[in-house]
């Protein structure tokens, strides 16, 4: 298979961590006779600070015109604590969102079984725990009018969704919900907001269509809170923009890392692969940033053009590096291994996943290993 990727590093440690997306895909490609080709754009404040533009019209137009768009991270603390700002990195990503037609955001949640004592929680609470959150793009708060009167002392922010915006996303979730455990959860604030109230009527309208699916609700505080305290009850999460921007960060305490999310943002036509985290600035040239969020956003890739088996290989390598304990400091306090050595395990296990001699626990730790 041949795929023009659009690469969009982006802002803070964005740059190092999708290079080591790029090092897996690169392996995939050599041991699968499949061409990914590469290039690079500007997105976020490092396009702010060269053309004035979040989303340049040359990034954009390379994204229109791919098969695909690899996303690293955006921000920068001289945006975040300016209230004042006019023009700010997150806008080139929303107005990404909105040019691809990317409606629906996919996030999976599982905890890696050597993980689990990473997590804030108790082992009891999120052991099983396999959920995924569909969350809704390009609608919503986020992309409704704003307003601010002249004096700055009153705002608004309009959250709008037509039925179209929820049927289409909701069609989504439940397929996916019968490919899973066959339980949807809507999640909303249906006793106070009307918009909340049409996106009740409308997916339990799209339910009919799912009888195999069972469907529930929860108000979003309640649903926050049941995260936390029972995240196995969950299978499909189905929620609007702003909601499902909370909640699927809430969610990666399960993991212990946010830096082990990946998500997926898809349209009719276009896709968009991306870690949930942000840009971490203070990390940035540090090589102590968390690629594996990125890595496994190259694995969603492959999986969206059908490449099921050299995601698994993805996966698998990604397991064996939290096996062998070869992760940064966030996930181990005490490691010696950065981001580019995480890359290169991840690349070298896809080169020579079947030749076991080099991936034995003795060889990892002692750094004898050529993957090291």
């Amino acid at each position: 298979m041949n795929l023009k990727i659009a690469v969009l590093p982006g802002d803070g440690i964005g740059p190092e961590v999708i290079l080591q997306a790029k090092k897996a895909l690169y392996a995939i490609g050599e041991v699968y006779n499949h061409e990914f080709v590469f290039e690079e754009a500007l997105m976020g404040a490092i396009a702010i600070d060269k053309t004035g533009n979040p989303l340049p019209e040359q990034t954009l137009n390379l994204c229109l015109n791919t098969d695909a768009v690899l996303f690293g991270a955006i921000g920068d603390p001289k945006y975040d604590n300016n209230p004042n700002a006019k023009v700010r990195p997150e806008q080139g990503l929303l107005k990404l969102r909105k040019e691809l037609g990317l409606f629906a955001n996919i996030r999976p949640i599982k905890p890696y079984k050597s993980l689990i004592d990473s997590s804030p929680l108790k082992r009891e609470i999120i052991e099983g725990a396999d959920f995924t959150i569909f969350r809704e793009l390009t609608g919503g708060a986020y992309f409704g009018a704003k307003t601010l009167n002249e004096e700055g002392t009153h705002a608004s922010d309009l959250c709008e969704y037509s039925e179209e915006e929820i049927t289409r996303i909701a069609h989504l979730a439940f397929k996916s919900a019968q490919n899973r455990r066959k339980k949807l959860t809507m999640v909303d604030k249906a006793n106070v907001l009307e918009t909340s109230r049409l996106w009740r009527k409308v997916v339990q309208k799209v339910g009919e269509s799912y009888p195999d699916v069972a469907l529930d609700f929860l108000f979003v505080d309640n649903a926050a809170m049941q995260i936390i305290l029972n995240p196995k009850q969950f299978d499909v999460i189905l929620t609007e923009n702003l909601f499902g921007d909370i909640l699927s960060d809430e969610a990666s305490v399960i993991t212990g890392s946010i830096g082990l999310l990946a998500s997926a943002s898809l349209g009719e036509k276009n896709a968009l692969f991306e870690p949930i985290h942000g840009s971490y600035p203070q990390a940035k040239g540090k090589n102590i940033a968390n690629p594996i969020a990125s890595i496994l956003s190259a694995a969603m890739l492959l999986e969206h053009f059908g490449l099921f088996k050299e995601a698994k290989v993805i996966y698998q390598a990604v397991e064996k590096a939290i096996e062998f304990k070869v992760v940064t400091t966030d996930l181990k306090a005490d490691s010696k291994f950065g981001t580019n050595e995480v890359g290169e395990f991840v690349s070298n296990f896809i080169f020579s996943k079947d030749d076991l001699l080099y991936f034995n626990n003795d060889n990892v730790s002692i750094g004898q290993s050529t993957i090291v």
